[in-house]
């Protein structure tokens, strides 16, 4: 089971240590997936606005600079070539969309990888609480240097949205603060020390919210039976009842024709 150092609010040292939960911080490091999840956060950060002009794109250059043949010189169809000063570009970057995807459960495997890496080196603190009465880089600079990590580069993780910790540590260089559920792999990996507060992983040092609870299935409704009702009830006895006596007009029209027919072949 991996442990971390404990810190109270003013940044003194407590007793003993934070045990972390070992469901989540199991000391594994999966470099591969840190590999893909770092690359894929630089990737998106990119703009991709870089562009150039190639020969169709540059001005001037429409006419023949001089004749095909008899001066000379070589022939030349046109003064924004790419081999003319103030031409076009060959295979310059073009405005492009950089951005790439990873699948969630590799994006979760490499941010667990990163702070297990952080854990195992020593560099994951546990402070009690970061309760700011105002916001103040004063305040902020102070509990670091008590914790022995002023200078480094530090990822500060409270336990949700921390307004006064985040404005106190925003204009101290290398100090990033942000919530603990909102930090990336890169994140992790770009600071030197991380500092959570106890809370954020749950009371106890369990790491409430360490991993997004999968939401279960609903059950799929089935759908509902038509039952015959008074309305279609209704119908069948109205159309059995309108075809009963057409039945009964047509078969006695029949019987009347018939011995007519008979009568006249007995008159011939």
């Amino acid at each position: 089971m991996l442990e971390a150092p404990l810190f109270s609010a003013t940044g003194d040292r407590a007793e003993g240590s934070c045990p972390l939960p070992a469901d989540y911080f199991d000391g594994t490091v999966n470099e591969p997936v840190l590999h893909q999840a770092v690359k894929t956060y630089l990737a998106n950060q990119r703009q991709g606005t870089a562009a150039t002009k190639t020969r169709a794109n540059v001005s001037g250059g429409g006419a023949k600079p001089w004749r095909q043949k008899g001066t000379g010189r070589a022939r030349q169809g046109t003064i924004r070539a790419p081999h003319w000063r103030g031409g076009g570009i060959v295979f310059g970057p073009s405005p492009r969309d950089y951005r790439a995807a990873i699948p969630a459960k590799v994006r979760k495997l490499a941010r667990r990888s990163a702070l297990n890496a952080r854990a195992r080196e020593g560099a994951f603190l546990v402070v009690d609480g970061l309760a700011f009465e105002k916001p103040k880089t004063s305040t902020m600079v102070n509990l670091l240097d008590k914790l022995g990590i002023g200078g480094r580069k530090t990822l500060i993780l409270t336990d949700g949205i921390n307004r006064h910790a985040y404005l106190s540590g925003r204009n101290v260089p290398g100090v990033n603060v942000m919530p603990y559920r909102e930090a990336a792999a890169y994140d992790v990996l770009w600071a030197e020390v991380v500092v959570v507060e106890r809370a954020a992983m749950g009371e106890g040092g369990d790491a409430a919210g360490a991993e997004e609870a999968v939401k279960p299935a609903r059950p799929k409704r089935a759908a509902p039976r038509k039952s015959a009702g008074p309305k279609t009830a209704e119908k069948k006895t109205v159309k059995s009842v309108a075809k009963k006596p057409v039945k009964k007009s047509v078969k006695k029209a029949a019987k009347k024709a018939a011995p007519k027919a008979q009568t006249t072949k007995d008159d011939d």
